[in-house]
């Protein structure tokens, strides 16, 4: 999976840089139910970093429901992860998703940083 990466010298804690990475790439449809993980160990060894941090963002997934983690099969993106509704369907979810892209071409042709559309987006979140 070389889409993720980290940025040591973020304030972001390396677990939290990882979880975020995969839940992206599960809502925005590059990983589809199913989809295995690379195991802990090896995506520590590509990343650089120790087991234990892998391990701790695959437990936080797992809690949120984005994946599943089971001896045989090891870490795979759940079901029901990214799923608007019962049925599967996600209303709304293409046109957003299109949207999201759109505003972080915008903002990048403005100049803005990763982080400071990331800041953008998290004030927004927060209006009433």
């Amino acid at each position: 999976m070389s889409d993720i990466t980290v940025d040591l010298t973020s304030p972001t804690p390396v677990y939290e840089q990882i979880r975020s990475q995969v839940a992206g790439l599960v809502a925005v449809g590059t990983l589809s139910p199913g989809d295995r993980l690379p195991a802990s160990r090896a995506l520590a060894r590509d990343l650089g970093i120790a087991v234990g941090t892998v391990q701790r963002a695959y437990r936080e997934l797992e809690a949120s429901g984005v994946v599943t983690s089971r001896r045989r099969t090891g870490t795979v993106v759940a079901a029901a992860a990214g799923r608007g509704d019962v049925d599967g369907r996600a209303p709304g979810r293409a046109g957003t998703v299109e949207d999201a892209r759109r505003l972080v071409a915008r903002a990048r042709e403005a100049g803005l940083s990763d982080e400071a559309i990331l800041d953008v987006v998290r004030g927004v979140l927060r209006e009433p």
